[in-house]
C-alpha cells in the first residue's frame, strides 16, 4: 500500500484534460452534494462526459488498466471476497485472486478510501483495473444475485 501516490480527484482530472469545464465540474459537485453518488455517475448523468472518456483518462494519467468487462467471466469465490454492498457502495468488483494478491476493477480507482477499506476486510494485496461504472454495475447485478 506504501506506494499510492496522492492522486488528483477525478473532476480536477477531467477539467485538466479539457473534457469538462471548471463550471460544470462545480455544477456537479452541487449535483452531488445534493443527491449524493460518485461525482462520475453524476457527470455521466448530466451529459458532460461519458463513462468511457472517464475510465480513458484515468488510465492514460494514471497507468491503471482498463478491464472491459462484458466479457469477463469472474469466479464465484473470489466474488465471495467482498459483500455486494461494498461492491455497490464503492462501485467495484472483484476479478481475480492469485495468492495474497485481489484484482478489483473500479470506476474511481482514486479513491483511496475505498481501496483501503477493501484491503483491510480483505487482508489481500489490492491491484486496480479501470472499468465503466455501467459494466460494474451490470456485473454486480449478474455475480452477486
Amino acid at each position: 500500500m506504501a506506494e499510492r501516490r496522492n492522486l488528483k480527484q477525478l473532476g480536477e482530472l477531467l477539467v485538466e484534460r479539457g473534457l469538462i469545464k471548471t463550471d460544470q465540474l462545480q455544477h456537479a459537485l452541487e449535483v452531488q452534494k445534493d443527491k449524493g453518488g460518485l461525482i462520475g455517475q453524476v457527470m455521466v448523468d448530466l451529459g458532460y462526459v461519458n463513462e468511457e472518456a472517464i475510465a480513458q483518462a484515468i488510465t492514460a494519467q494514471y497507468g491503471f488498466p482498463y478491464l472491459p468487462m462484458e466479457n469477463y467471466e469472474i469466479d464465484t469465490e473470489v466474488i465471495k471476497v467482498i459483500p455486494e454492498n461494498v461492491a455497490a457502495q464503492y462501485c467495484l468488483i472483484p476479478v481475480d485472486r492469485i495468492g495474497n494478491n485481489l484484482t478489483i476493477a473500479m470506476a474511481n480507482p482514486m479513491n483511496n478510501q475505498a481501496v483501503e477499506d477493501i484491503a483491510l476486510m480483505s487482508g489481500l494485496y489490492v491491484q486496480l483495473f479501470v472499468s465503466t461504472a455501467s459494466d460494474i454495475k451490470k456485473a454486480i447485478e449478474k455475480y452477486y444475485k
